[in-house]
């Protein structure tokens, strides 16, 4: 049986679909690459396929919806809860794929991120999406690039036959802790969350190692995690016996060959700010999960108050923008910096100060460990170093082999010097006499980036334009469009 949205047309099921959809922003680049095959419609490019916004506001490039607006929780910061009095609308299957088709052949999408809220329950919604995935693979030949935004609590032979079809899928680990999840979504768990990305990550390696591969995703050689777990739950292989349609053929590299599963990987999503966790809270727990699920990515949301309730922050509460943008430059330094959770924070400083990037903030408080001499250290040393990046510190570890280097040099590397000045030397002299001392290089600091700062805090508005005439939409962007449009999330 059908939830079907009676006396709306397409239009404005995708009107209300799409609109309920921005407020998930796990949607990215796609990291996979796939060929035109014959008979088939699209491919994969894993430096085109992102969902983001130009300078101007256009939209670029998945079509970005869900499956259902219907939801049977009331998970208290999510404008779908069941209490919250909205236009619930459904797609079918095959409304999802005439839209996916027809988009794609106007060149308005390259591919699509597909998620829902949880109707009936959680197995009716993840039947219903892999129904539309399974049409979309071999009824319309789709080969473009798919992320699905897996339900918890769904059948696991479910799960892993969805995981044959899309590039990528995520569950929304939504808040850090147990507590937190209790408190605001008391009908999920953060056992039954933990599960299925168990599960995912044992088929990915599985696929991994089939095709001679290290189970476990590339990373930067200096990233380091924890060795402590801070999660109980313990995955299970599946029961290959199941009455799911069978898609071990498809895309298959030869006729014998493995088909891939997941090959962009798995994500998830934590809300920030709608519950009182620290910056360590959140720092520990996506480093664990990188640590134990093998994640892609872990995405923060701001949280952008939706609903009134006594749990939740006022709604004249603005959201939290520049925190969240330090927490991505934190999570950053985790996978591809050698940085680990406690380095940057602790229990006695757990939190970042917002005016400062992270390794800016970390550097200050070990001053003991410079000015690095920029011709004599290491690699893993100049990764530490705030104002230079992974391919600066390799292109100074290259330049340096034929002569010594200069601050000029350092410029022409692209070393960002109105960082860096304050923590090397070349040829044992600093670029300006600088005082080491912290409160001095802080002040200079937060002086150098504090526009950018204000800027972030304080967007724009911009309107999204729709994939039909933007000259009809009648509604104003709120604080949540405002938010989404000025990190490439909407």
């Amino acid at each position: 049986m059908e939830i079907l949205s009676e006396g709306l047309t397409l239009q404005e099921k995708l009107n209300i679909l799409a609109d309920a959809a921005k407020y998930d922003v796990a949607c990215t680049s796609s990291g996979v690459d796939r060929r035109g095959q014959k008979g088939s419609l699209g491919n994969s490019c894993a430096a085109g396929i992102c969902h983001s916004f130009a300078s101007d506001g256009r939209c670029i490039s998945l079509l970005k919806i869900l499956q259902s607006n219907e939801c049977v929780y009331d998970c208290k910061y999510c404008l779908n809860r069941a209490s919250n009095d909205r236009v619930r609308a459904t797609f079918t299957p095959e409304e999802i794929c005439q839209l996916v088709i027809e988009f794609y052949r106007r060149n308005y999408i390259e591919g699509l991120f597909l998620s829902s809220g949880v109707c009936k329950n959680p197995t009716y919604t993840m039947e219903l999406m892999y129904r539309t995935v399974y049409l979309l693979r071999t009824q319309y030949h789709f080969n473009g690039y798919i992320h699905i935004k897996a339900i918890p609590s769904a059948p696991p032979e479910l799960l892993e036959q969805m995981g044959y079809l899309a590039d990528r899928m995520s569950i929304n680990l939504e808040l850090p802790t147990a507590e937190g999840l209790k408190q605001l979504a008391p009908h999920k768990t953060q056992a039954a969350i933990l599960r299925p990305m168990g599960q995912i990550q044992h088929r990915i390696a599985d696929y991994r190692l089939a095709i001679g591969k290290d189970a476990r995703m590339e990373r930067s050689s200096g990233n380091r995690y924890l060795s402590d777990t801070i999660f109980d739950t313990s995955p299970k292989r599946i029961n290959e016996n199941h009455q799911y349609p069978q898609t071990r053929t498809f895309q298959s590299p030869s006729p014998s060959g493995p088909t891939p599963f997941v090959p962009a990987g798995q994500s998830t999503q934590m809300i920030i700010g709608a519950t009182g966790e620290n910056d360590y809270q959140l720092l520990t727990t996506s480093q664990s999960l990188y640590q134990q699920y093998d994640l892609k990515r872990v995405f923060y949301s701001a949280y952008v108050p939706l609903n009134e309730d006594s749990n939740l922050p006022s709604l004249d509460t603005a959201p939290p923008l520049l925190r969240e943008h330090r927490l991505y430059q934190a999570d950053w330094l985790l996978r591809y910096y050698g940085f680990h959770a406690e380095e940057l924070l602790s229990a006695d400083r757990p939190n970042f100060n917002v005016l400062l990037d992270p390794k800016c903030d970390w550097a200050l408080r070990h001053l003991e460990l410079f000015p690095v001499e920029i011709n004599r250290a290491d690699y893993a040393t100049l990764l530490k170093v705030p104002g230079i990046g992974t391919k600066s510190a390799m292109r100074i570890v290259q330049s340096r082999r034929t002569g010594a280097l200069s601050f000029e040099a350092l410029k022409k590397i692209g070393v960002v010097l109105k960082r860096a000045k304050y923590f090397i030397t070349c040829q044992g002299r600093m670029m300006y006499h600088i005082r080491i001392n912290e409160d001095f290089i802080t002040r200079q600091l937060i002086g150098e980036d504090y526009q950018k700062s204000w800027e972030i805090d304080n967007p724009q508005s911009y309107r999204q334009l729709s994939l039909f005439d933007d000259n009809l939409l009648q509604i104003q962007p709120d604080n949540a469009d405002v938010h989404k449009t000025v990190f490439g999330q909407i």
